[in-house]
């Protein structure tokens, strides 16, 4: 395990790599020894050097929530992180939000959706029954996430490890969900969640399309399991705060003048563009 003054060092790294958008080597390459714990325990002092400099927390987010993505990053759950409020972006029906690449170092989208919170969820026992009733409506997300610790190795090529994306507040820069237009909200009980489905288009062209079942056969149990993984922490989800449970499709490299749109039927289309 990490001592503190490492864990420190390791988290001010990842600070001045967000505010000069220069990628830091791997840290579970200089430090071999490296362990999931210790991944967590960087990415929350990350947080802690966010929020001391004004930033505030929104919510949460789940990653590799697909089997295929756990088979690959070497282990059986998923991942998670904090979402801070400079990293929302909000879209509103029939418009193109616009979006810098400035604030980003390397952008990859996904498409997912988020729980919005009405009710405060504490561990160990959360159940998927417990998150529906906590939940004041689904709503289409799309999550951006960048390379704060570069994705390969600089001179390896070497893929990072998991270790590596979850000190990296698991990979994620930012959020864009709708607003205004009532479409974009669903009920959490009446809708089919594992049939929630998107078509992803970059530029006019179809990238991806997905259905949420891909998170873990349905997308509420995502919830349950970071409100009781956040327990022994002595976190927990707070009423209005979003919670993206996870992506359902690989995610698409974007570049200065990208335009996405993400059509998730009779639930709304998030179109936005990085500029």
């Amino acid at each position: 395990m990490f001592d503190d003054a490492l864990v420190q060092q390791l988290a001010a790294e990842l600070q001045r790599s967000q505010q000069t958008r220069t990628p830091v080597e791997h840290f579970s390459k200089r430090h071999p020894g490296m362990t999931v714990e210790d991944g967590y325990r960087i990415g929350r002092a990350w947080v802690n050097l966010e929020k001391a400099a004004g930033r505030q927390v929104i919510g949460h987010k789940i990653g590799l929530t697909s089997r295929a993505m756990q088979i690959s990053s070497q282990i059986d759950e998923p991942d998670y992180g904090t979402l801070l409020d400079h990293m929302l972006y909000t879209a509103k029906a029939g418009e193109v939000l616009e979006i810098p690449v400035k604030n980003f170092i390397a952008p990859r989208v996904e498409v997912e959706l988020a729980f919005v919170l009405k009710a405060p969820l504490a561990g160990p026992n959360v159940t998927v029954d417990d998150v529906l009733d906590a939940t004041a409506y689904i709503t289409p997300a799309i999550e951006i996430i960048d390379a704060r610790i570069e994705q390969f190795d600089r001179h390896t090529k070497v893929m990072r490890k998991v270790y590596d994306t979850i000190s990296d507040n698991a990979a994620n820069a930012g959020i864009v969900i709708g607003a205004g237009d009532p479409a974009f909200r669903a009920d959490p009980r009446s809708t089919n969640r594992p049939w929630c489905g998107a078509i992803l288009r970059q530029n006019g062209a179809v990238e991806e399309t997905g259905l949420a079942a891909g998170v873990q056969g349905d997308p509420a149990i995502g919830i349950a399991w970071l409100a009781n993984k956040l327990a022994p922490w002595g976190e927990s989800l707070q009423a209005g705060e979003i919670v993206l449970a996870g992506s359902f499709t690989r995610p698409v490299a974007a570049r200065a003048g990208d335009l996405f749109e993400a059509d998730y039927g009779p639930l709304g289309c998030l179109r936005f563009r990085f500029v």
